[in-house]
């Protein structure tokens, strides 16, 4: 139930303690500025602990142990007024999480004539330092940067201003994304697809990166599983894959009754291990069980990606992690990787064989039969799809070869027109680069061939989870 909690984001305001005795209502008018910016992040689904006013080192460091203590997952600072960089540093390295700085101002200018005619230069004061709330900043950036704290900033206006809250709900989706991470159950079953020596990977830098837990699963298990399925549970499934999928006339009985009892296994062995995402791949040969159980597996695996449980086929641990990532932006995430290129027509064309993600098809999902797997053992059922025309987002989990991962991301549009009904994903993919330009400056980053394909453009939210775990971002545009 843990890993299911919101994502927790700490706030608190600064300014100076020797401010509240000299300017009258100045420190209750700053705490309704974090009011504001504490009631505006709640409507972003997070669990906000706003400890308000910090003014002093003393409550700098109570404040600093109350965020650790709480384990909040981002910390927003909000400068609403000039403030000693001691009242902060205390705070943010105790709790030692990413650090968002706001720069807001309540109104997008001072009336200046209203100002210089009051009578008080005191009132005056008061009234500059409730729009002060940029003077602090430099000094506050100075001091992370000599304390080697990466920090962000958001700049802007208090009210009505479309930037600064969409940055601000970015930021939180993506301390979510990486609390999902954090505590995902990532199943792995089978062995690589021999030869594919791109989507390798490091199981240790895995969980060094994105945290979480990797189960070791046995294919024997899946196929022992199938063995405890009942009747009943196959006709559940089965009325479940009709009503998901468009099953062709050609698909015969015995392979759909073939391809919902492994689905009712995989179901299983995806509760028993708590699994968030699985990725597999196993030939079977010389197994009869095994490999009738592994031909079976691309409707069930297609059914839990639609569930978030994203599935990769060939083992590509990497890319399940892309996909994973997507889904818990709540952009889909379907395995794909290159078909071909129309230069006609100016697009990539982009799909996978094995499972697909249901919830961002164009239209409903076709089910066909296949004589062989190409590439693979045995024959059975596939799908066959095009994601959801409009704006995508490319994403791939790569390898740098200096012992460290990175994000790479690129925008497009899927968009209509012929593809290959070969029983595939399959989708036509407009770069604002071009074709041409696109594939050769996202092969130059060196990743595997597959990639994780969602809806919307959401390079924005990549970019700010990279810097919440530390990851160099490459996007290609």
């Amino acid at each position: 139930m843990y890993k299911q909690s919101k994502v927790r984001i700490g706030l608190f305001g600064i300014g100076l303690q020797a401010y509240w005795d000299q300017f009258t209502g100045l420190k209750q008018r700053l705490t309704e500025y974090i009011e504001v910016v504490a009631k505006s992040m709640e409507t972003f689904d997070a669990e906000i602990v706003n400890l308000g006013l910090i003014d002093t080192p003393e409550k700098a460091f109570d404040a600093g142990l109350k965020f650790k203590q709480v384990d909040v997952d981002l910390i927003f600072l909000y400068a609403t007024t000039y403030a000693l960089s001691s009242t902060v540093l205390p705070v943010v390295r105790k709790a030692g999480v990413p650090v968002i700085v706001l720069n807001l101002a309540p109104q997008a200018s001072i009336d200046y004539k209203s100002f210089n005619s009051m009578e008080s230069r005191t009132a005056m004061t008061g009234e500059w330092l409730a729009y002060c709330s940029s003077c602090s900043v430099p000094e506050i950036a100075n001091v992370f940067r000599r304390s080697n704290i990466p920090f962000f900033q958001v700049t802007g206006l208090l009210y009505d201003d479309a930037h600064v809250w969409t940055q601000i709900q970015e930021w939180i989706q993506a301390a979510q994304v990486a609390r999902t991470m954090q505590y995902n159950r990532l199943g792995v079953m089978g062995n690589y697809y021999g030869g594919m020596l791109d989507i390798y990977t490091d199981l240790t830098l895995q969980c060094a990166t994105f945290g979480g837990h990797i189960e070791i699963l046995e294919v024997d298990e899946l196929s022992a599983l199938r063995t405890s399925v009942t009747d009943t549970e196959i006709e559940e499934k089965l009325t479940e894959i009709k009503t998901e999928f468009d099953v062709q006339d050609d698909c015969l009985a015995e392979e759909l009754h073939r391809a919902a009892k492994t689905a009712v296994a995989l179901d299983k062995l995806v509760d028993k291990y708590d699994l968030g995402s699985f990725a597999y791949y196993h030939k079977g040969t010389g197994n009869a069980e095994n490999e009738n159980t592994v031909t079976s597996v691309i409707l069930g695996n297609s059914l839990l990606t639609g569930k978030h449980v994203p599935v990769a086929g060939e083992y590509e641990i990497k890319n399940v992690q892309a996909m994973k990532i997507m889904d818990s932006f709540g952009a889909g995430g379907s395995f794909t990787e290159y078909y071909a290129m129309d230069f006609n027509d100016d697009v990539v064309m982009m799909g996978h064989d094995g499972p697909c993600h249901p919830k961002i098809a164009e239209g409903k999902i076709k089910v066909k039969p296949l004589k062989v797997y190409h590439g693979k053992v045995g024959h059975g059922l596939s799908v066959e799809m095009s994601v959801s025309h409009g704006p995508v987002t490319l994403l791939s989990v790569l390898e740098t070869g200096k012992g460290t991962l990175k994000l790479l991301v690129a925008e497009a549009e899927s968009v209509a027109g012929p593809i290959l009904e070969i029983g595939n994903t399959n989708s036509r993919y407009k770069f604002s680069s071009g074709a041409r330009n696109f594939v050769e400056a996202w092969n130059q980053e060196g990743p595997a061939h597959h990639c994780a394909i969602g809806k919307g453009h959401i390079a924005s939210k990549i970019k700010k989870l990279g810097d919440i775990l530390n990851l160099d971002v490459v996007h290609i545009k």
